[in-house]
């Protein structure tokens, strides 16, 4: 399922949610539409509401006020054990005394399947997660990454409306992580289910999800494509949130394309003014560090805008790339990213002329370049 093709219909469908604990509003008046099958991803600090979303949905937590419909049912009132829902949680919680294709027949057997019946349909969502030589195994004979993946099986093998994912990934190492995520990713889309995924890695959420639903205070910030959540944020908040960004405050003086804000560092052309900005508003510009470039002050550059004075600082390679940072007299730190030079010597290096300590001009295009109200002076 491409991310541009998603179904119409709605598999979960949340309007006016809301949920306190004593007297402290944790979500306000939420509303949300998950499409059949679609992978939703909820992301958000801690504290914002993702894990009771999920709660909701799953029929663990009764509302305040709202309504909640799974596959067009109300469910607003029905227990978790009458939803067509099912979780999978960071804790495998698979039946230590049960092999593998038991725990994964777990459900069906409770639904009344015959034992022929309830094995044939673990075998079939074993080979699914590709572990059908491991059936006879038990958990503890298995790595966590399988049994994260036995979890996942068993989870399906209910057949499930929506298959809720709580930070799933989170007890196992980077490399496990990034093979499960692999994983996830292919048996969602091989069985064009709908998954929502609750994650506080960022990395996790764009890599899989084809709708991220960014939250903030009980409230969505911002619902869309990972692209557009990246490279075109509702506002200021969501826009440092996710990802790196670098920061500029500056007063509004033109508004048009390219607006123009004035900046303790001169005039600054931005590609985007939010609506609410006019003549004379405090803005914050925000460029992303891989649309940002350092270029050495005695290069001659007649820029007229978007020119900031500076000193590298900071030099590190990370993985393909360099991360420079840079600092400006008044304490500013500005970053960019740039791609390393494989053939230097020790290859690490940056260029010559990015190296510590060297005088630069942090510049950026209008067109990478948004303003958004600055919330400090709001």
């Amino acid at each position: 399922m491409s991310r541009s093709s998603l179904p119409a219909e709605s598999a979960v469908s949340l309007r006016g949610v809301s949920k306190s604990y004593d007297g402290r509003a944790v979500i306000s008046g939420l509303s949300l539409d998950v499409a059949a099958g679609e992978f939703l991803a909820i992301v958000g600090p801690s504290g914002s509401g993702k894990t009771t979303v999920m709660r909701i949905i799953g029929g663990f937590e009764p509302l305040d006020e709202g309504e909640v419909r799974i596959a067009g049912e109300d469910v607003t009132f029905e227990p978790a054990e009458h939803r067509r829902v099912n979780t999978v949680f960071q804790s495998y919680a698979l039946f230590p005394h049960m092999s593998v294709i038991e725990n994964v027949a777990y459900g069906p057997r409770m639904r009344g399947l015959s034992r022929r019946g309830r094995r044939a349909k673990a075998a079939d969502f074993l080979d699914l997660v590709r572990l059908t030589d491991f059936a006879e195994r038990y958990p503890h004979e298995l790595s966590g990454g399988m049994q994260q993946r036995v979890a996942l099986a068993r989870a399906l093998a209910n057949e499930p409306e929506v298959l809720l994912l709580d930070e799933p990934l989170g007890a196992l190492d980077r490399k496990l992580r990034d093979e499960m995520q692999r994983e996830l990713r292919r048996v969602q889309s091989e069985l064009k289910a709908t998954f929502i995924y609750v994650t506080h890695d960022q990395d996790e959420a764009f890599g899989m999800a084809d709708r991220l639903a960014v939250m903030r205070e009980g409230r969505f910030e911002q619902i869309g494509a990972p692209a557009e959540i990246y490279d075109r944020p509702a506002n200021a908040w969501v826009s440092l949130f996710v990802g790196s960004a670098n920061t500029v405050s500056g007063r509004v003086d033109r508004t048009g394309d390219p607006a123009l804000l004035t900046s303790d560092f001169g005039p600054l052309e931005v590609g985007y003014l939010a609506p609410e900005l006019a003549p004379g508003d405090r803005g914050l510009v925000v460029i992303r560090p891989e649309a940002t470039r350092f270029e050495p002050r005695d290069g001659g550059s007649t820029r007229p805008a978007n020119r900031i004075p500076a000193e590298i600082v900071d030099v590190v390679a990370i993985g393909p790339s360099l991360r420079l940072r840079a600092v400006t007299a008044g304490g500013l730190a500005l970053e960019s990213i740039v791609q390393r030079h494989a053939s230097a010597p020790d290859g690490d290096a940056a260029p010559d002329d990015l190296a510590p300590g060297t005088p630069v001009f942090v510049v950026f295009d209008a067109s990478s370049a948004r303003a958004y109200r600055d919330e400090k002076f709001s």
